[in-house]
């Protein structure tokens, strides 16, 4: 079935803009086709290939790596191995970043567990202000 660029932008949550970005860069794994008149047409498979695409880039893979994937894949069997490697590399950038996520979220909650325990006692102005005269010791009594 033939889906027009809007079609494709409703079923996608992509922008019109962003498809055509996309085709500019090289990002689509079939060629865009066109109408004798010009008009984009995608098909069912362009749909499943935008949504790893934009899982892809979602999750930091750059521009230029899943142009170079796309071009992987463009050239058919035989470059698997490559293939592997280029997704295995965006992997463990993709576990680095979740671990350096994890850091984060593990210091919110504390921060969030301290603000809480002192604002439920009544306490909420001893918690660090470094105006207060006093900013040394609140530091060491309750992180900020």
């Amino acid at each position: 079935m033939d889906l027009s660029i809007g079609e494709v932008s409703e079923r996608s949550g992509l922008s019109v803009h962003t498809l055509r970005f996309y085709e500019r860069e090289g990002l689509f794994a079939n060629p865009v086709r066109r109408t004798p008149s010009g008009w984009r047409i995608y098909h069912e498979e362009d749909l499943e290939w935008l949504a790893s695409c934009t899982k892809l880039r979602s999750s930091g893979m750059s521009l230029a790596a899943i142009r170079r994937y796309v071009e992987l894949t463009q050239q058919g069997a035989g470059n698997e191995h490559e293939r592997l490697a280029l997704l295995h590399d965006h992997e463990q950038q993709v576990e680095a970043q979740m671990r350096e996520l994890q850091e984060c979220l593990d210091v919110i909650r504390y921060k969030v567990r301290v603000y809480t325990e002192y604002v439920a006692r009544g306490q909420a102005d001893e918690l660090w202000n470094p105006s207060h005269p006093d900013a040394e010791a609140d530091c060491h009594r309750a992180m900020p």
